[in-house]
């Protein structure tokens, strides 16, 4: 008999009221504004009265070890940490992005956790949810629409046509939309130009929304948003096309939390998502604070390993929150260890290589270099970590054994075993154990670079400390962009690197621990509003396209007029 898919498992578990929830955290009926009765939002009044009179909660960000194109587990591993806090008496609340649309069709499928660890209602939380990239997406075009408005009508802002930065977007993987010419058709149809459209979780709003502080600090990072510059090098903003207020009108919904469950009845807040390859990776800190005000502990998640979402977490989320992380959990899997230790190859979509399910402890133990990084990276910056070993079947205990060793010689507090896909909380019991002991260890956090380090500096500090490079080679387009942001007074902003997820360094080929290598910035863009400046190493797409057969061919409805085929 097959095994339940991650949707019939979704659906054989009666969802509490968001109600009852809601009021476990503490939160009055008032507010909470609620989306049928399974999901609600939370207003930031709500937000506001909670921080003002409860504690803070432990603060505990998931993050894992360079990722197969499989995943290793990271956001089920997260709900099922905080199903197994729950069901050790400690009061957990799960705090994790909004997948787009382009993934759920495209590759990826669902999001939402998987097995006995997800989040429901699994098809709300990967379809529409309460509308807010819908909103991130109507807001950012609207900006797009006034740009070339303001050029139609005479350019009264003196915009240079070649400088303009601003895109459209579509929360759909679509690639014949990445390079496209626009205002065609004669005089009554725009200027024509040439222009792009990226999905909408790489917008510079979906950013700024998951770091906005409150709807003042939302309207002003929205008014900051550079387009473009003037023919005399001046940076244009939204602010100066009038068009900010609006779009701050458009995300005053979008701006509050969403509150959700897990399949255990916990709480779950989903908010936001920005793409973790361009952009930070992380939820909004507006969710992670009415979470740290209602729990004892917080479980958020970074996207793809800790070079990428955890660097990015602790460096620019917690930069922007002024909150500091009170314990990391490091996902790694015997398969993905068993790769970066040279043994088989992992493809999405294909059968997994045999040579990977062969009990092979020395293969773990050399791609556990990769896990060592991971661990070596996060523990600079003076957080206790905690290794969650995903475990999957027909994996050996020599083999768990194997990463308990690397990992402790690593620096990590615990290395635990977790079966929490298949036995839900249950199976993460130890791991939440281990997670709560290390927390109440003193915790030294500290930034990777002080703010008042120059830009290049700032690259090649992140390079050499998280990366482990030799050092880093800037494009002249790269320099160039460097000296203007500089000029243009951007110099203090935090850095956002835009690199695969495939390895630690900037190459996907470069599997395990790289060393000796330099990483190359062929360029560097902004994101005023959004308050970082995103280098790009190597060719990184902002518009994903679909698959030979996208995940989407799997979706339809069943004969009671359901969803079906969602992972």
């Amino acid at each position: 008999m097959p095994s339940p898919s991650d949707l019939d498992i979704a659906r054989s578990v009666t969802p509490r009221p968001i109600d009852d929830i809601a009021a476990e955290l503490g939160l009055r009926p008032d507010e909470i504004e609620r989306y049928g009765v399974t999901k609600a939002k939370v207003t930031l009044e709500g937000l506001e009265r909670v921080e003002r009179e409860n504690p803070r909660g432990k603060y505990v960000v998931v993050t894992a070890i360079t990722p197969t194109p499989l995943g290793e587990g990271k956001t089920t591993t997260t709900v099922g940490l905080a199903q197994g806090l729950n069901r050790i008496g400690r009061k957990a609340s799960v705090a994790i992005r909004q997948p787009s649309l382009g993934p759920v069709f495209g590759i990826k499928g669902g999001a939402a956790g998987g097995g006995y660890s997800q989040v429901i209602p699994m098809e709300d939380f990967n379809l529409h949810l309460t509308g807010d990239i819908h909103a991130i997406g109507a807001a950012h075009n609207l900006a797009s629409a006034f740009l070339d408005n303001s050029l139609h009508h005479g350019n009264p802002l003196d915009i240079d046509p070649f400088s303009i930065r601003w895109p459209r977007v579509v929360d759909i993987s679509d690639r014949a939309l990445r390079k496209v010419n626009i205002g065609l058709g004669g005089k009554t149809n725009g200027v024509p130009r040439e222009s792009e459209f990226v999905i909408t979780v790489a917008s510079e709003v979906m950013a700024i929304l998951a770091l906005a502080t409150d709807v003042f600090d939302l309207r002003a990072r929205l008014g900051r948003i550079v387009v473009a510059t003037d023919k005399s090098g001046k940076a244009v903003t939204t602010e100066d096309l009038g068009v900010a207020g609006a779009m701050t009108v458009l995300l005053l919904d979008a701006i509050k939390p969403n509150l959700l469950q897990t399949l255990e009845g916990g709480p779950a807040y989903v908010h936001c998502g920005p793409f973790a390859n361009i952009a930070h990776g992380n939820s909004s800190i507006l969710a992670d604070r009415v979470a740290l005000a209602t729990s004892e502990m917080v479980v958020t998640e970074a996207g793809f390993g800790a070079d990428m979402g955890a660097q990015k977490f602790f460096d620019i989320k917690c930069r922007a929150s002024g909150l500091a992380p009170d314990a990391v959990v490091v996902v790694a899997t015997v398969r993905a260890l068993k790769m970066h230790g040279g043994v088989g190859r992992i493809v999405a979509g294909k059968p997994l290589d045999p040579a990977l399910l062969e009990e092979n402890p020395e293969a773990v133990k050399v791609g556990g270099e990769n896990l060592a990084a991971h661990l070596e990276m996060v523990r600079r910056y003076g957080v206790p970590v905690v290794v969650a070993i995903n475990a999957f079947p027909g994996d050996a205990d020599s083999e768990f054994e194997a990463i308990r060793e690397v990992s402790l010689a690593a620096g990590a507090s615990d290395a635990v075993v977790t079966t929490h896909w298949a036995d839900g909380g249950a199976g993460a019991e130890a791991l939440a154990a281990a997670v709560w002991r290390a927390a109440a260890e003193p915790s030294e956090f500290q930034l990777l670079y002080p703010d008042e380090m120059s830009l290049p500096e700032k690259i090649e500090t992140i390079a050499v400390k998280a990366y482990g490079a030799d050092g880093v080679d800037f494009a002249p387009a790269a320099t160039k962009a460097l000296a203007e942001y500089e000029r243009l007074g951007y110099g203090a902003l935090p850095v956002c690197m835009a690199k695969t997820h495939l390895s630690i360094s900037h190459d996907p080929k470069l599997l395990g621990r790289p060393r000796g290598f330099r990483v190359p910035v062929r360029d560097v863009k902004l994101a005023a509003g959004a308050g970082f400046i995103y280098p790009l190493l190597g060719d990184m797409r902002t518009m994903p396209g679909l698959p030979t057969k996208p995940a989407g061919n799997n979706v339809d409805i069943d004969e009671q007029g359901k969803p079906v085929g969602l992972f």
